[in-house]
């Protein structure tokens, strides 16, 4: 059986596998095969080290007649070692003209959406791509050259979901001395060559340099990034920590309270390392948000950051804002589709009102009531009070924070506001003694 060099220590791949990848030997996985070197040399490895897995091509379609070569390469490669092959065909420039991105970028979604698939089908539990080391430096002086943190320079993960990355430790000169003595064929990509790509003039100019400056520069850089991994490790335990004392949840959001914050040193760092996670990347922006005004807010792709008075409240967009914004129920039927699951049921007395049930006049209801999000110059009769309140200095004397505002739900009667939903009831609905029907509304 070929060996090959890991970690200065000659050891066989299976035993590689068995130390850092137990799960493959138990579980059917999916080899990514391009039919170049590297994916080529992991089924091969695989392949002697009797794991059981299937192998999937993707044909992105975007070299020709070179690009159908690779698909009966891999399939040929498949039924030589008598394994399962899938293989997709793609619309790449299509899908690149459509979602205006990169070529790179749009091989990348695809290939993963179909991956994803394969797994959903049970055609195995694992993903396994053939990165290698020389990959983690590209994408390491990439990260740098773009700026990053400490996480944009901890390389590629050898295991996230359901991907599993076998070769990180060895490098393309290994892969190749490997191939080259065991005769292992392979597709050679040309657009390899082509230094337009960013990480391809890495490879082809940069990293040769470096390796002139430093005969084991490829060496060093593994310890290194063995180092940064090691510090990356103990920042996220102690990050961890800080952000179970900070991150307080309440009421479906989470506060943070902002004079916690300030005292973090450096400031700008702890706020990326604390809200990065959430897609807030502009650090002056954060900043200014912990020194701006009551209801200043900054928005994510995902999520919602607004400070309210000496807090920030963070919450997911899913949870934060519903695409419509008004319900009609009629007499007959309360719809399903309501943002609050409303009950209506006639009753023969009444009891005291309560945040989440209330009992109204059902005479005085116009029909269709209307489920709506409040807005500036609405007012209603607080039930209690018999006199006329704006709802905004109802929301500033109750102390109820920017988006729980946001989020409140009003139950109105033509323009009149019967209940603020879970709060409080108006004054003009209420039951009296002369009521004839009573109806009771409550929150399901």
């Amino acid at each position: 059986m070929g060996l090959l060099y890991l970690y200065g220590v000659l050891k066989t791949f299976r035993e590689h596998i068995e130390i850092s990848f137990p799960e493959l030997l138990e579980n059917h996985f999916i080899i990514a095969c391009s039919g170049g070197l590297d994916s080529t040399v992991l089924v091969e490895l695989c392949n002697r080290a009797q794991l059981q897995f299937s192998i999937a091509h993707c044909n992105f379609q975007l070299r020709g007649n070179a690009s159908d070569e690779d698909e009966t390469f891999v399939r040929s490669l498949a039924n030589n070692i008598n394994k399962p092959v899938y293989v997709t065909h793609f619309d790449t420039l299509g899908y690149v003209n459509q979602h205006k991105v990169s070529v790179q970028m749009a091989a990348r979604e695809l290939r993963y959406a179909w991956f994803k698939q394969l797994l959903n089908q049970d055609a195995g539990k694992y993903v396994l791509t053939a990165h290698h080391a020389n990959d983690n430096i590209e994408t390491f002086l990439i990260n740098l050259s773009r700026g990053t943190g400490i996480d944009g320079l901890t390389g590629i993960p050898a295991k996230i979901n359901y991907l599993r990355r076998p070769l990180l430790p060895y490098t393309r000169e290994e892969l190749e001395n490997f191939a080259n003595v065991e005769n292992i064929n392979w597709r050679e990509d040309a657009s390899n060559a082509d230094t337009k790509y960013l990480r391809n003039k890495i490879r082809l100019e940069v990293i040769p340099k470096l390796n002139e400056l430093h005969p084991t520069f490829s060496e060093n850089f593994k310890n290194t990034l063995q180092y940064l991994h090691q510090t990356e490790t103990i920042a996220s335990a102690y990050l961890l920590k800080l952000k179970k004392a900070l991150f307080v949840s309440k009421d479906g959001k989470v506060e943070i309270e902002i004079d916690k914050l300030r005292d973090l040193q450096p400031l700008p760092t702890y706020l990326y390392a604390l809200f990065n996670p959430y897609g807030f990347k502009e650090m002056d922006n954060l900043e200014g948000l912990l020194n701006g005004l009551s209801g200043k807010q900054l928005q994510s792709n995902t999520h919602i950051l607004v400070k309210n008075r000496n807090v920030l409240l963070l919450t997911s967009k899913s949870d934060a804002k519903s695409i419509v914004d008004e319900f009609l129920i009629p007499e007959d039927k309360v719809p399903l589709n309501l943002p609050v699951n409303l009950k209506f049921t006639k009753v023969s007395e009444r009891y005291d009102n309560t945040k989440n049930e209330i009992y109204v006049q059902k005479s005085a209801l116009k029909y269709p009531l209307t489920v709506r999000k409040w807005k500036s110059g609405d007012y209603f009769y607080p039930i209690g009070l018999n006199r006329k309140k704006k709802l905004s200095k109802y929301f500033k004397d109750e102390k109820v924070d920017v988006l729980s505002k946001e989020e409140t739900w009003l139950l109105c009667s033509g323009e009149q506001i019967v209940w603020v939903v879970g709060m409080r009831a108006d004054h003009r609905f209420r039951v009296v003694d002369t009521t004839q029907e009573i109806l009771k509304i409550d929150i399901k």
